[in-house]
């Protein structure tokens, strides 16, 4: 496991951070047990929760995991989502904010959090509304890094832009949607944060499975089964794009899931993938992803089954000429 500076933090986190979207889920407490061990022989220190994350329960789950070492360990978790019947107990209000981060401390079983994430973009709150919740969090020493989930490249550096201008702590962090199959972030997301030096983690380097191969023909899954990724990887070109993947995986004797996961970590704007799993079985190919010599070469041939997209002029001729 190798070891990679996030943002301007100073902070060293290790190349993969651990999701643990799936602990009171799909994992039980036994499962999630076995996987936090594993991903920690390995060397990871980072990982990523949410308070909506099973409704609180993936924080208590690490929450008890954490004990006797949380010094040891960068700790992120998200808020935004509406996890208590109240009318404003959502978004990235000031308000809200404050409030949220008392329960995520409380679930975690911590002082602090490492890093914060607003988790969605909230239209209703204004910029400088919830850049100043966050600052008023890490003055407080509850936060230490304010990052942002899900937010565009603009939203992102209008933050930042205020930060700066208000002498507030700034933005280290962004935790976008990155893959083979999901490379909008190219365009303006991942330029941004290498201008500003802050740290990318995304998530989902695999498709949320589809660059595994497991969807061909007619095998279930979450893809087809949950209306909200069916609508995200839906699209016929994606499952092109995955066949040709998983051949060429196949014909070069490589992993289709762990090239997936080392492709996206290869980007020179990327921090660290973000890998989860149901199992330590699905684990193993994931923290295998560390071993895949991913050159430049093999990078640009594996990019080149799937679609580039277009530049954010739109001046596809001047993409081509280059």
């Amino acid at each position: 496991m190798k070891y990679k500076l996030l943002g301007r933090t100073g902070v060293q986190v290790s190349q993969l951070c651990f999701g643990t979207m799936s602990f009171g889920g799909d994992a039980d407490e036994a499962t999630s047990a076995a996987m936090y061990k594993a991903v920690r022989d390995a060397g990871i220190n980072f990982f990523d929760t949410a308070n909506e994350y099973n409704k609180g329960v993936s924080e208590e789950i690490l929450g008890r995991l954490i004990q006797g070492h949380r010094n040891d360990l960068v700790l992120t978790t998200k808020v935004n989502a509406q996890i208590r019947p109240d009318l404003n107990a959502r978004g990235t209000s000031r308000r809200h904010v404050i409030e949220a981060i008392d329960a995520c401390l409380k679930r975690l079983q911590t002082d602090r959090i490492d890093v914060l994430f607003l988790h969605r973009y909230d239209a209703l709150t204004p910029i400088e509304e919830s850049m100043r919740g966050l600052e008023d969090l890490v003055r407080a020493g509850k936060v230490i890094y304010p990052a942002v989930s899900n937010w565009s490249a603009w939203q992102t550096q209008r933050a930042v832009d205020l930060q700066e201008r208000n002498n507030w702590a700034r933005l280290q962090v962004t935790q976008p949607m990155y893959s083979l199959v999901k490379r909008q972030a190219e365009v303006e997301i991942l330029p941004m944060a290498e201008a500003n030096g802050i740290g990318v983690i995304p998530y989902s380097p695999a498709g949320a499975g589809l660059l595994s191969g497991k969807y061909f023909g007619n095998a279930t899954g979450r893809l087809r089964s949950n209306k909200m990724y069916e609508a995200r990887y839906g699209e016929p070109w994606m499952f092109e794009v995955a066949e040709k993947y998983v051949g060429f995986c196949k014909q070069k004797g490589l992993h289709p899931v762990s090239t997936a996961i080392a492709w996206a970590g290869a980007h020179p704007a990327i921090t660290a993938p973000i890998i989860g799993a149901r199992n330590l079985d699905q684990l193993k190919d994931s923290l295998a992803s560390v071993d895949v010599p991913m050159t430049p070469e093999l990078r640009k041939e594996i990019a080149d089954l799937s679609r580039t997209p277009p530049p954010a002029t739109d001046r596809l001729e001047e993409q081509k000429a280059v």
